[in-house]
């Protein structure tokens, strides 16, 4: 085989062995899907792909997108934009309908929803101009904003101030407002991804250089 083969089948192994072994490891996983145009960390979703915590989901005005964890489902609502978590979601504009088993909490600004036991439980919260909308379809909801933690009784509505400073407020609505980064959170931009990928292709390097027949600076250059 030619060195040149080699190397390439040599970087074809990495790229399916090194992300594969990733995905395995980490827990925060989960699957989104698509209905209509949505982004992922600033890249277009054609159908399906996983999500993993720190990355971003964005949808357009007339388009949604699921996300699937183990116990708990989200709708990413129109027009949104949030940050996955894994045990929790994070609203920077726009709203999610949650259903979990797992008690998966939604912060929007200063104020921060979770279920209230750890029952099935279903609400929404949506984040527009700076108000923030909690509905309690099913189950009871702790509601957290600088004022103190009360419960939101199944069946119930009610509104916060997304933060209590307005130059947050315009900071969270301009980051908002435009696209998402690309490649955000993804599990590859993880320093243990970096260090795993430079060190397997540091030691694969090094052992084509050592049973190379050339040296690396011949003498007599060709």
């Amino acid at each position: 085989m030619g060195r040149s083969a080699f190397r390439s089948m040599v970087s074809c192994v990495l790229l399916l062995i090194v992300p594969a072994s990733l995905f395995a490891a980490d827990a925060g996983a989960a699957m989104l899907y698509a209905n209509g145009a949505a982004w992922l960390n600033g890249a277009h979703v054609p159908a399906s792909s996983a999500i993993f915590t720190g990355d971003l989901v964005q949808t357009r005005s007339d388009s949604a997108a699921n996300i699937h964890a183990p116990g708990s489902s989200i709708t990413v609502l129109g027009d949104s934009l949030v940050q996955f978590e894994g045990a929790s979601l994070k609203v920077e504009h726009g709203g999610v309908s949650v259903s979990t088993s797992k008690g998966l909490a939604t912060t929007a600004g200063d104020v921060r929803v979770a279920p209230a036991s750890s029952a099935w439980t279903e609400f929404n919260v949506t984040d527009v101009d700076g108000t923030v909308r909690i509905a309690a379809r099913k189950g009871d909801l702790m509601v957290t904003d600088d004022n103190g933690t009360v419960t939101l009784p199944q069946g119930q509505e009610t509104t916060r101030d997304e933060s209590s400073d307005q130059s947050d407020k315009k900071k969270n609505k301009k980051r908002a407002a435009g696209a998402a980064p690309a490649a955000g959170g993804g599990v590859l931009s993880t320093p243990i991804a970096i260090g795993v990928g430079a060190a397997a292709i540091g030691g694969v390097t090094a052992w084509v250089l050592l049973r190379n027949d050339n040296p690396v600076s011949p003498s007599k250059p060709q």
